[in-house]
């Protein structure tokens, strides 16, 4: 774990970067979803191993539960066990980056999510990337909804300020609703995040905000607060898994990979 710590250093030396995976038991549509059986392994086993791969900073799964914690150790890899009582990924990740860098030698975090089983391993990379060019204080990702995506609730949109060359932006907003209004493109906005630690910490210690209550978006509340958000585009939206519906698609196509 040392070495590893120390090449990642090498690697960079404006930001030391580390990735945490949070994974909780207690999903409201799905409960147990992290140990979900996909093509032979755990769902939270398919993200570690695509974070793995990605190969930019050591990578850890922050869990509430001790079987979670136990497969990912059995499978090779890093988990800490975080409180019970989080009110979100966010506050989990914190803990569990000061629970195992308590001297603070990571001064990035990139925050992924525990259901993304078919992650590509170049969304991490792109966070990290952008994270450190752009100092913002988090950094997150988007992709072009098509007109279903834009209608749908359940898809965050984000309004987006970007620069000349259209690949960098700043987030002017995020909604449920289909924003900004009239013929702008939709941005889907991925729900992964590259912080700089000291602004993670700010963001958990502030309570909620309006905005992020009324649209049931913590990121807003970072936006209230003024910090910058920059944004980066990636070419389509890695497939979530919320529903026993999206359980069972994703089965399917990993299963397909597996057999072909």
């Amino acid at each position: 774990m040392t070495d590893y710590v120390m090449n990642c250093r090498i690697m960079s030396t404006k930001a030391s970067p580390v990735i945490i995976i949070p994974a909780r038991m207690a999903a409201n549509r799905l409960p147990g979803k992290p140990l979900a059986d996909i093509a032979g392994k755990p769902m939270i086993c398919h993200v570690w191993e695509r974070a793995m791969a990605a190969a930019i900073a050591p990578v850890w799964v922050a869990t509430d539960d001790a079987e979670i914690a136990a497969v990912v150790r059995n499978a090779g890899g890093e988990a800490v066990l975080t409180r019970a009582d989080h009110p979100s990924g966010s506050d989990r990740t914190f803990e569990a980056v000061t629970l195992i860098d308590p001297d603070s030698r990571f001064d990035l975090v990139l925050n992924l999510q525990g259901d993304l089983p078919e992650m590509d391993e170049t969304i991490p990379s792109t966070l990290l990337r952008v994270a450190t060019a752009s100092g913002a204080d988090l950094t997150t990702l988007v992709t072009l909804a098509n007109e279903e995506e834009a209608a749908r609730d359940q898809v965050v949109k984000a309004v987006v300020s970007w620069n000349k060359a259209g690949d960098v932006g700043r987030a002017l907003y995020f909604s449920r609703s289909p924003v900004p209004y009239g013929n702008a493109p939709k941005w889907h906005h991925i729900g992964v995040y590259g912080w700089r630690r000291e602004a993670l910490a700010k963001f958990v210690a502030m309570p909620p905000s309006p905005l992020e209550q009324s649209e049931r978006l913590e990121q807003l509340r970072a936006l209230e607060a003024g910090m910058h958000i920059a944004v980066a585009t990636i070419d389509e939206a890695p497939a979530g898994v919320d529903t026993p519906e999206d359980l069972e698609a994703t089965r399917a196509r990993l299963l397909a990979q597996t057999n072909g």
